[in-house]
Protein backbone atom coordinates (compact mmCIF):
# COMPACT_ATOMS: atom_id res chain seq x y z
CA UNK A 1 0.00 0.00 0.00
CA UNK A 2 2.66 2.40 0.79
CA UNK A 3 4.38 1.55 -2.59
CA UNK A 4 1.01 2.45 -4.02
CA UNK A 5 0.86 6.04 -2.38
CA UNK A 6 4.91 6.52 -2.97
CA UNK A 7 3.97 6.07 -6.83
CA UNK A 8 0.97 8.11 -7.16
CA UNK A 9 2.86 11.25 -5.66
CA UNK A 10 6.13 10.53 -7.85
CA UNK A 11 3.54 10.33 -10.64
CA UNK A 12 1.70 13.99 -9.56
CA UNK A 13 4.80 15.50 -8.88
CA UNK A 14 6.75 14.75 -12.14
CA UNK A 15 3.37 15.38 -13.82
CA UNK A 16 3.33 19.00 -12.72
CA UNK A 17 7.05 20.01 -12.98
CA UNK A 18 6.13 19.01 -16.91
CA UNK A 19 3.31 20.80 -17.34
CA UNK A 20 5.25 24.27 -15.86
CA UNK A 21 7.97 23.73 -18.26
CA UNK A 22 5.54 23.37 -21.28
CA UNK A 23 4.01 26.76 -20.18
CA UNK A 24 7.14 28.16 -19.72
CA UNK A 25 7.44 30.53 -22.95
CA UNK A 26 9.85 33.78 -23.08
CA UNK A 27 8.08 36.51 -24.05
CA UNK A 28 10.40 37.94 -26.73
CA UNK A 29 10.00 33.86 -28.46
CA UNK A 30 10.87 33.92 -31.80
CA UNK A 31 10.89 31.47 -34.00
CA UNK A 32 11.45 30.92 -38.24
CA UNK A 33 9.52 28.15 -40.44
CA UNK A 34 11.42 27.65 -43.84
CA UNK A 35 9.18 26.34 -45.87
CA UNK A 36 10.00 24.17 -48.67
CA UNK A 37 11.16 25.57 -52.23
CA UNK A 38 8.29 26.86 -54.80
CA UNK A 39 8.99 26.37 -58.38
CA UNK A 40 5.60 27.51 -60.26
CA UNK A 41 5.37 28.88 -64.05
CA UNK A 42 3.68 32.71 -64.29
CA UNK A 43 3.13 35.58 -67.00
CA UNK A 44 0.88 36.03 -69.77
CA UNK A 45 -0.05 33.44 -72.04
CA UNK A 46 2.30 32.26 -74.71
CA UNK A 47 5.46 32.93 -72.93
CA UNK A 48 6.18 30.73 -70.42
CA UNK A 49 8.36 31.55 -67.46
CA UNK A 50 9.09 30.38 -63.90
CA UNK A 51 10.16 31.56 -60.51
CA UNK A 52 11.92 29.26 -58.41
CA UNK A 53 11.90 31.01 -54.27
CA UNK A 54 11.78 29.88 -50.59
CA UNK A 55 10.06 31.38 -48.22
CA UNK A 56 10.95 31.83 -44.36
CA UNK A 57 7.78 32.39 -41.92
CA UNK A 58 8.13 34.27 -38.61
CA UNK A 59 5.57 33.18 -35.80
CA UNK A 60 5.89 34.18 -31.68
CA UNK A 61 4.49 31.08 -29.73
CA UNK A 62 4.75 27.34 -30.27
CA UNK A 63 0.60 27.45 -30.66
CA UNK A 64 1.72 29.58 -33.68
CA UNK A 65 4.58 26.95 -35.22
CA UNK A 66 2.17 24.18 -34.19
CA UNK A 67 -0.83 26.15 -36.67
CA UNK A 68 0.91 26.92 -39.55
CA UNK A 69 2.32 23.29 -39.51
CA UNK A 70 -0.74 21.94 -39.44
CA UNK A 71 -2.18 24.04 -42.36
CA UNK A 72 1.25 23.65 -44.40
CA UNK A 73 -0.44 21.84 -47.62
CA UNK A 74 -3.13 24.57 -47.75
CA UNK A 75 -0.83 27.63 -47.16
CA UNK A 76 1.65 26.25 -49.59
CA UNK A 77 -1.35 25.67 -51.80
CA UNK A 78 -2.39 28.79 -51.91
CA UNK A 79 0.89 30.99 -52.41
CA UNK A 80 1.69 28.47 -55.93
CA UNK A 81 -1.87 30.47 -56.88
CA UNK A 82 -0.62 33.42 -56.19
CA UNK A 83 3.10 33.40 -57.46
CA UNK A 84 1.54 31.15 -61.08
CA UNK A 85 -0.98 34.54 -60.40
CA UNK A 86 1.41 37.41 -61.15
CA UNK A 87 2.69 38.77 -64.67
CA UNK A 88 5.92 39.15 -65.72
CA UNK A 89 6.38 42.94 -64.68
CA UNK A 90 5.14 42.07 -61.53
CA UNK A 91 8.26 39.32 -60.80
CA UNK A 92 11.17 41.65 -61.99
CA UNK A 93 11.62 44.78 -59.92
CA UNK A 94 12.51 44.40 -56.10
CA UNK A 95 9.38 46.80 -54.84
CA UNK A 96 7.04 44.11 -56.83
CA UNK A 97 8.85 41.11 -54.89
CA UNK A 98 8.44 43.31 -51.78
CA UNK A 99 4.69 43.85 -52.34
CA UNK A 100 4.31 40.00 -53.48
CA UNK A 101 6.19 39.29 -50.18
CA UNK A 102 3.02 41.33 -48.15
CA UNK A 103 0.46 40.08 -50.33
CA UNK A 104 1.31 36.14 -49.78
CA UNK A 105 1.59 37.53 -45.86
CA UNK A 106 -1.60 38.59 -45.66
CA UNK A 107 -2.49 35.78 -47.89
CA UNK A 108 -0.99 33.32 -44.60
CA UNK A 109 -2.56 35.46 -42.24
CA UNK A 110 -5.86 35.02 -43.86
CA UNK A 111 -6.06 31.24 -43.96
CA UNK A 112 -4.89 31.07 -39.99
CA UNK A 113 -7.77 33.29 -39.21
CA UNK A 114 -10.24 31.57 -41.44
CA UNK A 115 -9.09 27.81 -39.64
CA UNK A 116 -7.77 28.96 -36.17
CA UNK A 117 -9.24 32.17 -35.84
CA UNK A 118 -5.97 33.90 -35.71
CA UNK A 119 -3.28 35.31 -37.63
CA UNK A 120 -0.40 34.07 -35.83
CA UNK A 121 2.09 34.93 -38.79
CA UNK A 122 3.64 38.13 -37.94
CA UNK A 123 6.31 38.48 -40.91
CA UNK A 124 7.18 36.58 -44.40
CA UNK A 125 10.55 36.52 -46.19
CA UNK A 126 11.79 35.38 -49.27
CA UNK A 127 14.61 34.06 -48.74
CA UNK A 128 15.28 33.07 -52.26
CA UNK A 129 13.81 34.54 -55.59
CA UNK A 130 14.66 33.51 -58.69
CA UNK A 131 12.96 34.04 -62.11
CA UNK A 132 13.57 32.75 -65.49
Amino acid sequence: MKQLFLVLVLGLFLQTAWAADEEAVPEDYVNYIELKPFLTNYGEPGKVSFVKCEITIQVSSPAAHHAVNFHMPHIRNDIVFLLSDQTETQMMSVEAQSDLAKKALKLVQNILVEEEGEAFVSDLFFTSFITQ
